[in-house]
Formats: C-alpha cells, structure tokens, sequence
C-alpha cells in the first residue's frame, strides 16, 4: 500500500474526527402530547410523575424529547379544537386524561397511538372494545373509579359506624355518573344506609348552597363521586365542607393532603408512571392494539386526623392500621 493511500485514508479518518460529537450521537427526538378535559396546572404533579416516568427509559425534555401539554379548563365544548391542534403538531403519542379528553382524542385521530392515563370504565364507556385486546390506536390504565365506588362507602361506614345516612356529591354531566352511581346503591344496600341527598355539583358555583342542603338534611356525612373537575375544584370544595362542617369522603390522597377527612382510591402518580411505560413501549414499536389496558398497581388509604378532630370524629384504630398515609 502506498504512502499516499495511507495518508489520505488518514486523513479521512481526522476530518470524521473533527465533527462535532453532539452531531453524531445526536439521539433521536420523540414527540409526545398530553390532553386533558381539566386545567394543566391542576395536574401538576401528575405531569411530572409521567415525565419522571419517561426520563426512566431514557426520554428527557432537555435532550430528545418534546412535550406538549394542552388542557381545556374544565370547558369541554374547548376540546375537539384542542384535540385538533394536538393531532396538527403531530406527536408519536398522546398521553390522554379525563373521559371527555380521551373521547377527544379517539374522535381526531385513528392513526396516533393514544395512552389513556387514569381512566375510568374505558370499558363499560366503550372506549376499548376489550381491556386485552384494545383494538384500534388506543390503551392505558384504568383508575378503577367505577370498581372502587363500594369500597370508598365501606370505608366511610367503617369511620362513621353508627351513620345511617350519606349524602351523594355528583356531576351528572360525568359519563362515569351513572355507573359510579349503579355501584354506590348497591353497596348503601349491603351496608344497610341511605344515600340522601343527591347533590349535583357542575360547577363552583354549585358548592355552597349543595354543602347548605346537606348540612339542613341532617346526612351523617358526604360521598364525593370522581369527575373531570375533581383536582380544579379540590380546594373549593373542601372550603364548603369545612364551613357547613360535613365530613367527606374522597377518592384520592391528594384530597386529604390538601386538607380533606379521609380519601380512598389508585395512586394517581402511580397510573402516570405505569402511562410512561405504556408510552415508551410504543415509541419503540408496539402498536395499542398489542398492550393490554391496565389496572392500577398501587391503592392507598389517607386519613387527615388534624381534619377529623376538627370535626369531632374519633377515628378507629383498625381503620388507621390500615392507612398509607396519615397526617397529622
């Protein structure tokens, strides 16, 4: 081999060599959207389990992943122009919350995998056609809202054993309403309570004068249903209680951390993260049809002793043995 072959391969090799790193390790930037029918900023931290979750498996906002996040703000009739703007930007997946915001984004694309996070009866709502095989461009996690309606009243029961009465706190504009309401008479059956008054809750503005009718009803405590509006109205909604003075039970810890009695259900920064998986198994291939929709993996029980001896509630000490979370 001569030595201007050998030179001029050399030198092939040093000009490769001169380009800059960062351009040929470059990793490939993925797209993924997040949909809401809520308030993004009411799902905050649910946002950053999920992106927590991603940057697990490789996938950071810095470096090789775009996010966007779009959130109608409890306007639902926002939504299909949300939906639209999403499918526009063109993202590998959407990362869909709440019932109207996944019904959003099934309606303007069949072609963009869609994760639901934390959804209630995507099933019985007819959004998949089988939790094993989903068909179509979408899977997820469910919440378990539906499932878990019997349990929230026996917990109450269990707090409240000589309460004969709990009042039903609803949006009836909710596609969930009705089956969550299914599951709450059957177990008032079981347990041997009437569910009295039903207070429909649409808006803020239904607080006050719904918390004034159930304290007038003489209801032993409340039952909070799951809703889209759930985190936006949280605060609002634990102000009526603690000036009507009703006990409550929720559906999620970050009710009782924020200042709630007692809250029951599926860790919601859990079903982020397990949406994370979901997503990164599609950006490497798997197609939605393939991923089996998912149940919850982590439950927790909160209770707020701090609220409850506001209220005068002595809290039992088998129902406090069995708390994830106790706050004093």
């Amino acid at each position: 081999m001569g030595q201007s072959s050998v030179m001029g391969r050399r030198g092939v090799v040093l000009a490769m060599a001169s380009l800059p790193v960062a351009a040929a390790a470059q990793p490939t930037r993925r797209r993924v959207a997040y949909l809401s029918g809520g308030s993004i900023d009411s799902r905050r931290p649910l946002l950053d389990a999920l992106l927590e979750g991603l940057a697990g498996f490789g996938y950071q906002r810095e470096r090789n992943l775009d996010f966007l996040p779009k959130g109608a703000d409890g306007r639902f009739d926002r939504l299909p122009a949300l939906a639209a703007e999403v499918v526009a930007w063109n993202p590998d997946v959407i990362v869909a919350s709440t019932t109207p915001g996944v019904l959003a984004a099934k309606a303007a694309t069949a072609r963009i995998p869609i994760v639901m996070a934390a959804q209630g009866d995507p099933l019985g709502l007819g959004i998949v056609k089988s939790l094993a095989r989903p068909e179509a461009n979408i899977t997820g996690i469910s919440n378990a809202t539906v499932e878990l309606v019997g349990k929230r009243l026996q917990l109450l029961k269990e707090l409240l054993p000589r309460a004969r009465r709990f009042a039903v706190l609803i949006n009836p504009n909710d596609e969930n309403a009705p089956r969550q309401m299914n599951n709450a008479t059957a177990a008032a059956s079981a347990l041997s309570v009437e569910l009295a008054p039903v207070v429909e809750i649409r808006s803020v503005g239904d607080l006050d004068a719904g918390f004034a009718r159930i304290a007038a009803s003489g209801a032993d405590a409340a039952f909070r249903m799951v809703d889209p509006l759930t985190p936006m109205i949280r605060p609002m909604i634990q102000q009526a209680a603690e000036r009507h003075r009703v006990p409550v039970m929720y559906a999620f810890r970050e009710d009782v951390v924020q200042g709630g009695l007692i809250g029951y259900g599926a860790s919601q920064a859990q079903l982020y993260r397990q949406a994370a998986r979901l997503v990164h198994r599609l950006l490497q291939g798997a197609t939605p049809a393939d991923l089996p929709v998912e149940m919850p993996t982590v439950y927790e029980l909160a209770i707020n002793l701090a609220a409850a001896k506001a209220l005068g509630i002595a809290v039992p000490p088998t129902l406090l043995a069995g708390a994830t979370d106790v706050i004093e």
